[in-house]
């Protein structure tokens, strides 16, 4: 499963049959049916970069998508969250994180061992209480975010939803960034055993992300120094 994730971040188009002939290659004797049960369980499927909760629930609405052509100025002007699979030595976790676009801080995370909806809820509330509202919340469709219990806390905010359109790569680029990143620079170069060790582990990483590195997409500013001189001028980040 940790082999699927890391080839899924670089080829989020491969399916179960060139995935199980990535995996042949490497000298594993495993069938497509196997291939096919471990993405399920993990939540990816070609062509969707994203947990299977990108695929609505029949009975949820899904709002237009919002950022086609819009220029993001201002911190809090558009946030966004995702839903990531987290390989440990035994086991595994999910990871939802809440992102402010202009700055690419990551002003709230939860883990859960389930895609249920709490989690993502906990993260959302965490985030508002924290840097007050966005105009904008965009997500893809999954049955998380479209669900009532999300999408009442943002209507209760007077946040605008917008929605990733189905199989679309690029709608939530930077939390897709995001995820190689803290993989391919943190995740897979550690070895967690449960979750309280990847909580810890998380903890800092975040604090890490947010600030000390710097993006050459902000002029080499950190995340934080980004979002707190932007949104709060006289405020200086922790």
């Amino acid at each position: 499963m940790k082999l699927i994730d890391a080839q899924y971040l670089k080829i989020p188009c491969w399916g179960s049959r060139s995935m199980r002939n990535h995996l042949r290659r490497l000298g594993y004797k495993i069938n497509r049916k196997r291939v096919q049960r471990l993405m399920r369980i993990m939540g990816i499927e070609a062509i969707y970069p994203k947990p299977k909760t990108s695929r609505p629930h029949p009975n949820h609405q899904v709002d237009p998508y919002l950022l086609r052509g819009l220029k993001i100025q201002r911190p809090n002007h558009v946030w966004a969250a995702d839903i990531t699979y987290i390989p440990m030595s035994r086991g595994f976790m999910y990871l939802v994180a809440v992102m402010d676009w202009y700055s690419r801080k990551i002003l709230a995370w939860r883990l859960s061992n389930t895609l249920d909806t709490s989690f993502c809820v906990e993260a959302l509330q965490d985030a508002l209480q924290r840097y007050g509202q966005p105009q904008i919340f965009n997500t893809d469709q999954g049955a998380q975010f479209t669900s009532e219990a999300f999408t009442a806390v943002l209507q209760e905010h007077n946040v605008q939803i917008s929605m990733d359109g189905r199989g679309r790569v690029q709608d939530n680029i930077f939390i897709e960034r995001l995820w190689w990143t803290l993989k391919y620079q943190y995740i897979y170069l550690h070895s967690f055993e449960n979750g309280t060790e990847l909580k810890k582990g998380l903890l800092q990483w975040f604090a890490f992300y947010n600030q000390e590195r710097f993006h050459q997409s902000l002029d080499n500013q950190t995340p934080d120094e980004v979002y707190f001189v932007s949104a709060h001028p006289n405020h200086k980040a922790a």
